[in-house]
C-alpha cells in the first residue's frame, strides 16, 4: 500500500551558514501534485521535490516542500532571494462556486446581460443544453441610472441618490465583494470611480472591482463576466496569499513573494490581490515558459509544449521561440472541454488547449459498451487505485503500472510505493471483465485511448494555427508526459521529442524563467486614419506610464524596462480582430497607406493565408505589455563525458510494446547518471524521482550537456 509523502523535519535554522549560496524558489500547486524547484544562482544546480496536493489546505503541501528543499541543500530560508508561485486555487473556486458572496452594479436595463450572454447555444444539437450559471444571482444584480456613450461622453449623469437605496440591500445580504460594470466605462470610468468612492465610505470592509480597471475593453458581456469573476475570488485570494506569506515568513523567508500570471509574466502579491482573475492559468503558463526556455537551450524554436500531469494535459504551439497568446478564454465550463459552455474571461493569457487526460483520468465502459478515459479524474484524494488511498476506479497511472512503464518501488523517488495488485483489480473489475479481455490488454487499451485523445487535440491545435507538426518537436514534461510523448510524436509524424531534466517539475522551473510583466489595454473603436495616429501615440504613452509604475513596484530598474505595443485590428466589417505587434517607436511618423496597412495585411495573410487588401482597417483595442529582464537561469552542465549509456543502466524489466508482440525485457536507465554524449535506442525506460520516460521502438536518444533527453526517429521522421 502506498504511503502519503510526509516531511516532519524542521526548517534549517537561520543561523546556519549557507556558504554564500543564494537560491530562487518556484512552486506550483496542481490538481494532484504540488511541485517545487530550488535553483542555486551560482552553480545552476536544480533541487526538486514533488508531493501530493493537500486540497483541504494547499499551504500544508507548500510548507512540506519548503522544509524538504531547504534541508536537502542545508540552507536557511533567508538564502532564498526570489519565490514565485502558481496555483489552481482561483480556478477551482470558480469551478466549485466557492468564492465570495458577490453583488453586481451596472447601468439600468443591463443587469441581465450576465444571463443573456451572447444569445448563442454552444451545442445546437443538445436538446437538454445547460447554460453556465452566472456567479451573481439576479436579486444581487443591481442597477443605477447613468449613461455614457461609445465615445465616452456623459449622456445621463450618475444619480448618486440611488446608491443610498442600495446600501440596505448590500448590508442585508452580507456581500463581501462587489463588481461594478457600467456601459462604456472603458472609454470614461468617471461614474464607476464615483460608485467606488461611495462604496468605500459606506462599506469599507467590502472588496470592489471596477470593469474600467479589470478589463477596460469593448464587449459588455465579456467585460461584465471578467469583472464579476475577479470580484468573486478577490476575498479568497487575499486570505490565501496573506496566509501563505505569513507561513513563509515564519520559516525565515525575507524577500517578496511573486505570482505567475496567465500571460506568462509575474506580479506582486498586491497586484494579484487586486486582479486575481489574471492568475487563472498561472500553472499551465509556467509550463509553456519552461518549454520555451528549454527550446532555447537545445536550439529548437518550433515546438509543441506538452504538459501532462495528474488531472489534465495541456498543449501549446511555440513558433519562432514565442508561445501563441490570446486575450480571452473560458473558465468554469458546464462541459469542461466544450467551447462556449463556460464563463468568458478577458485577460491576456498564453493560448493552450486543455483536455481531461492525466495520470489520474478514470477509465470506464460507457453506455455504448466502449472504453472511455477521462475527463473525470481521481485527483490527489483518493487518487488512482494503485496509490492505496481508497481509489477504486482504474486510471491511466494504473494502466501504466500494469504495462511495466512505472516502477512500483520508485514512484516519487521511492517515497511512495505503488500497489500493482490494486491497479490490476480495478482494471479487471471496471474494464477487462466488461470487455471480456485480459487485464493487460485492457490496460493497453486505456493507454491507447488516452494517447489518441491527446493526439487528436494536438493535431487540431497545431492545424488551427497554421503549423505543420512534421516541422515541429514535442517538448514533453509533467509527471505523466514523458510516458506518453513517444506515441504522440510518432503518430503526428513529428521530428522527435525532447524530455528536459527534472521533467516532472518543469512547470515549477518555468516560474523562475519569467520576467516581471504587466499587461494594459484600452478599447478605442474607430476606423484607422492618418489623423488618428498621434492620438494613439498619446494613449500608448499613458499605458507605458502605468507600466513603469508597476515595474518600479516590482523592483525593476528603469534601464531594464521594456514595452511591447500591440493593436487589435481588423478589416472594416469583420466581427473579430487580431492582435498586431507594433514595432514602431512613434505611429505619427508612420505612413498609414505605405507602411502600416501593408504590414497588417502581410501579418494577417501569414495567419489565414489571405488578406482583403482593398478594405480599410478598424482599430478595436490598444494593448501594451511592460516587462523587466528575464531572469538568468544557468543550468548545471554534466561534467562526465565519453561514458557509455550502460554506465547509467540500473537493470531491466518487462514492459509492454504492442509493435514488438507484447512484453519484452527493457533496459532501465537512471536519469541522474545520464551524461552528455550518451546514446541509446528504444525500447528503453528512463527513471528519475519525479517522472518516468518511455522510449518506444524506433527512437534514437542522445543526452545533451544539460542532461536533456533528445529523441529522434529513425531516418529523421516518425514511422
Amino acid at each position: 500500500m502506498a504511503q502519503r509523502s510526509q516531511s516532519d523535519t524542521d526548517v534549517v535554522p537561520s543561523n546556519v551558514d549557507s556558504g554564500g549560496r543564494r537560491y530562487r524558489f518556484g512552486f506550483d500547486i496542481g490538481g494532484t501534485f504540488t511541485d517545487f524547484v530550488l535553483i542555486d544562482d551560482h552553480t545552476g544546480a536544480i533541487t526538486s521535490y514533488k508531493t501530493l496536493t493537500t486540497p483541504h489546505d494547499p499551504a500544508a503541501a507548500v510548507m512540506e516542500g519548503v522544509r524538504s528543499l531547504l534541508n536537502t541543500v542545508v540552507a536557511p530560508a533567508q538564502a532564498i532571494d526570489t519565490a514565485i508561485h502558481g496555483t489552481t486555487l482561483i480556478t477551482n473556486a470558480l469551478i466549485e462556486r466557492k468564492g465570495a458572496k458577490t453583488a453586481f452594479i451596472t447601468t439600468r436595463g443591463f443587469r441581465d446581460v450576465l444571463e443573456i450572454a451572447k444569445e448563442m447555444r454552444y451545442d445546437i444539437y443538445d436538446l437538454l443544453l445547460v447554460l453556465p450559471k452566472p456567479l451573481v444571482e439576479r436579486p444581487l444584480r443591481l442597477e443605477v441610472t447613468e449613461r455614457v456613450n461609445g465615445r465616452g461622453e456623459v449622456v445621463v449623469p450618475l444619480d448618486t441618490t440611488q446608491l443610498e437605496a442600495l446600501k440596505p440591500i448590500l448590508e442585508r445580504e452580507g456581500v463581501s465583494a462587489i463588481a461594478v460594470c457600467l456601459l462604456h466605462a472603458y472609454r470614461n470610468p468617471a461614474h464607476e470611480q464615483q460608485i467606488r468612492a461611495w462604496l468605500r465610505a459606506q462599506l469599507p470592509h467590502v472588496s470592489i472591482s471596477l470593469s474600467s480597471e479589470v478589463a477596460p475593453e469593448i464587449r459588455e458581456y465579456e467585460r461584465m463576466s471578467t469583472t464579476v469573476a475577479n470580484a468573486y475570488v478577490q476575498p479568497l485570494t487575499e486570505r490565501y496569499l496573506t496566509q501563505l506569506e505569513q507561513q513563509l515568513r515564519a520559516t525565515g523567508f525575507e524577500r517578496r513573494l511573486y505570482l505567475m500570471l496567465s500571460s506568462g509574466g509575474i506580479s506582486t502579491v498586491d497586484t494579484a490581490v487586486r486582479f486575481p482573475v489574471r492568475l487563472l492559468e498561472s500553472g499551465p503558463a509556467a509550463g509553456v515558459l519552461a518549454a520555451t526556455f528549454y527550446g532555447e537551450v537545445v536550439d529548437e524554436q518550433s515546438l509543441v509544449s506538452f504538459d501532462m500531469g495528474g488531472t489534465t494535459a495541456k498543449m501549446c504551439l511555440i513558433k519562432a521561440g514565442r508561445p501563441t497568446m490570446t486575450s480571452t478564454f473560458e473558465v468554469a465550463r458546464v462541459h469542461r472541454f466544450k467551447r462556449g459552455s463556460g464563463l468568458p474571461v478577458r485577460v491576456p493569457a498564453i493560448e493552450l488547449i486543455e483536455i481531461g487526460a492525466g495520470g489520474g483520468s478514470i477509465a470506464r465502459i460507457n453506455e455504448l459498451g466502449l472504453l472511455k478515459v477521462g475527463p473525470e479524474s481521481a485527483g490527489a484524494d483518493p487518487g488512482p487505485a494503485c496509490y492505496g488511498f481508497g481509489g477504486a476506479h482504474p486510471t491511466v497511472t494504473d494502466a501504466n503500472l500494469l504495462l511495466g512503464y512505472l516502477n512500483p518501488d520508485y514512484f516519487l523517488g521511492g517515497r511512495m510505493r505503488l500497489d500493482r495488485g490494486a491497479a490490476e483489480r480495478a482494471i479487471t473489475a471496471d474494464v477487462a471483465t466488461p470487455l471480456g479481455v485480459d487485464p493487460v490488454v485492457a490496460a493497453y487499451g486505456i493507454y491507447q485511448v488516452v494517447n489518441e485523445s491527446m493526439i487528436a487535440a494536438t493535431r487540431i491545435h497545431v492545424a488551427e494555427r497554421g503549423a505543420d507538426p512534421r516541422r515541429l518537436q514535442l517538448m514533453a514534461f509533467g509527471g505523466a508526459g514523458p510516458i506518453h510523448a513517444h506515441q504522440i510524436a510518432r503518430a503526428l509524424k513529428m521530428r522527435g521529442y525532447i524530455i528536459p531534466a527534472s521533467a516532472g517539475v518543469t512547470s515549477a522551473l518555468g516560474f523562475l524563467t519569467a520576467p516581471a510583466s504587466f499587461d494594459f489595454a484600452l478599447s478605442v473603436v474607430t476606423r484607422l486614419t492618418p489623423d488618428l495616429l498621434p492620438t494613439l501615440d498619446a494613449i500608448y504613452a499613458d499605458l507605458e506610464a502605468q507600466g513603469r509604475d508597476m515595474l518600479r513596484e516590482a523592483g525593476v530598474a528603469e534601464a531594464e524596462m521594456r514595452f511591447l505595443r500591440q493593436a487589435d485590428l481588423r478589416h472594416v466589417g469583420q466581427g473579430h480582430e487580431i492582435p498586431l505587434p507594433l514595432p514602431f517607436p512613434r505611429l505619427a511618423d508612420v505612413d498609414l497607406d505605405a507602411t502600416l496597412r501593408p504590414y497588417f495585411y502581410d501579418y494577417y495573410a501569414g495567419i489565414y493565408g489571405h488578406a482583403h487588401r482593398h478594405l480599410a482597417l478598424e482599430l478595436m483595442t490598444c494593448r501594451l505589455t511592460a516587462t523587466g529582464p528575464r531572469p538568468r537561469v544557468a543550468l548545471r552542465e554534466t561534467t562526465r563525458e565519453g561514458l557509455p549509456a550502460a554506465h547509467a543502466q540500473k537493470g531491466e524489466r518487462p514492459a509492454y510494446f504492442a509493435e514488438l508482440g507484447g512484453f519484452v525485457p527493457v533496459p532501465i536507465y537512471n536519469r541522474d547518471l545520464l551524461t552528455a554524449g550518451m546514446t541509446f535506442s528504444g525500447p528503453a525506460i528512463v527513471e528519475e524521482k519525479d517522472s518516468t520516460a518511455v522510449i518506444g521502438p524506433g527512437a534514437d536518444v542522445v543526452i545533451d550537456r544539460y542532461a536533456n533527453l533528445l529523441a529522434t526517429f529513425e531516418l529523421g521522421e516518425a514511422p
